[in-house]
């Protein structure tokens, strides 16, 4: 049964969210471009292609590659989404730093963390059209899968699934927070940028991860 990742193999995951941010930038900056000003996919893609180039030629865990990740965003990406993706990436590095092995009930943590370490940043709850309705339901699907003891491969699926519903959630939801909630009801019918970009990172972290346990 695969139940973890080694910290320390955890580069390639790292790497992995880098490309898929990468690929996704110009579909990020349309997604944004509809409500709000279009500049989260080329601000996702600064940050994150600046670590990407930090980290290729050095070994790190997957951990410390998460601190170094949110102090990237935090001075690297402008508006509001570099210190909330920041304060994300970093408290889920802190609350797991000293793990040899990234789990389930490690993850569970890490993502609880997260969404924790967003809202000393950034208001928003379920429902107001924003990166919290993906990353909450996350939360909710990774507790649930550790409380319930499922396998590493399991667990990801029901946390990607889960990000995806509440990804999808956000087109009909009407923005209650940032510049896209002047719209009001215009708003409605278009997803959310930040919640897409939140589920490209938790599904190419889920990926990655479950690739390094079965090379384990």
């Amino acid at each position: 049964m695969v139940d973890g990742m080694k910290n320390k193999n955890g580069k390639p995951v790292l790497l992995k969210i880098v490309d898929a941010i990468q690929k996704n930038k110009d579909y990020l900056a349309e997604v944004d471009g509809l409500i709000a000003d279009g500049d989260h996919g080329a601000n996702m893609n600064k940050g994150f292609t600046i670590f990407g180039k930090q980290i290729k030629d050095r070994d790190i865990t997957f951990t410390d590659g998460l601190d170094e990740l949110g102090n990237v965003l935090f001075s690297q990406i402008g508006g509001s989404m570099g210190p909330i993706y920041g304060n994300i990436f970093i408290s889920m590095s802190e609350v797991a730093g000293g793990a040899e092995e990234i789990g389930v009930a490690e993850l569970s943590q890490m993502i609880d963390a997260g969404l924790k370490g967003l809202h000393e940043v950034a208001k928003g709850e379920v429902g107001d059209k924003t990166l919290v309705d993906t990353l909450f339901p996350a939360n909710v699907a990774m507790k649930k899968a550790a409380q319930e003891g499922k396998p590493l491969a399991e667990a990801l699926a029901d946390m990607k699934a889960a990000a995806e519903k509440g990804r999808d959630s956000t087109k009909d939801l009407v923005a209650k927070l940032g510049r896209s909630s002047r719209l009001g009801e215009r708003s409605r019918g278009v997803l959310d940028a930040g919640a897409v970009s939140c589920c490209i990172i938790l599904c190419a972290m889920a990926d990655g991860i479950l690739e390094q346990a079965r090379k384990a």
